[in-house]
């Protein structure tokens, strides 16, 4: 199998995290733009631009990266495989954060500029509640649930659809709107418009992301006890760069 170095897979984390932003972000500007005075109906727009465009980011940079666009799914992967060698390395789990935060910042910005907007327009959207946080949690642990059970039950190839569909859902179901991705959190304070988030808001949903985390790597374990030799194939089955094969 071909192998990915370290940088072609970073490359693909900051390009497919700073689309995914870009369709969260746009999608939610074109919704308040076409349906002005049905705040309903802006978030069935903005999910189901979301949850298509999240699944053909999957399957463009899967092959190259393992898609991961979220540090908590890469963070999980790290921790989960770290024993069995299959997941990232240290190393590599600080090169994916870094570049899917960049990349989510960085989609937040052209989003804003194709819409004719300044380039960085901070939020003004408080989002600071405990329920609020709560679900951001349960959104991660259902995330995590769900791409890591794939990987394990070899179903890997059907994570685009399952993945963008749990996301679509999660807007509706968590009060929150499923950020479920520290990254995106930080992209989406770089725009004031109907998908932004206060910078003040930032780190509690970050906290419960965390959380979110934290549970959810216990969960797997106990229902997965060998879910970490499958790591490799998060979010989809992707080549080893050489430094962890040799």
């Amino acid at each position: 199998m071909h192998q990915n170095t370290l940088w072609r897979r970073l490359l693909a984390e900051f390009l497919g995290t700073a689309l995914l932003v870009t369709a969260v972000v746009g999608s939610g500007i074109m919704a308040t733009t076409l349906s002005p005075n049905d705040v309903g109906l802006q978030l069935l727009e903005n999910s189901v631009a979301t949850a298509f465009a999240l699944g053909a980011l999957i399957l463009t940079f899967g092959p190259v990266s393992g898609a991961h666009f979220n540090p908590v799914v890469s963070a999980a992967d790290w921790f989960l495989g770290r024993r069995t060698r299959t997941g990232l390395t240290l190393k590599d789990l600080g090169g994916y954060g870094l570049a899917q935060a960049f990349g989510a910042i960085a989609g937040s910005i052209l989003a804003n500029l194709m819409f004719d907007l300044a380039p960085v327009t901070f939020s003004t959207k408080e989002r600071a509640a405990g329920n609020l946080w709560l679900a951001e949690s349960v959104a991660v642990v259902g995330l995590l649930l769900l791409i890591f059970a794939l990987a394990r039950s070899g179903r890997a190839a059907v994570a685009p659809a399952a993945v963008g569909a749990y996301i679509g859902a999660a807007y509706w179901f968590t009060s929150s709107t499923s950020f479920a991705n520290p990254a995106v959190t930080i992209g989406r304070a770089f725009t004031d418009t109907f998908a932004g988030i206060a910078p003040a808001s930032v780190p509690g949903f970050i906290i419960a992301q965390l959380a979110g985390l934290i549970v959810g790597v216990g969960l797997l374990l106990a229902l997965y006890p060998t879910v970490g030799q499958t790591a490799d194939q998060v979010v989809v089955e992707h080549p080893a760069d050489d430094a962890r094969t040799a």
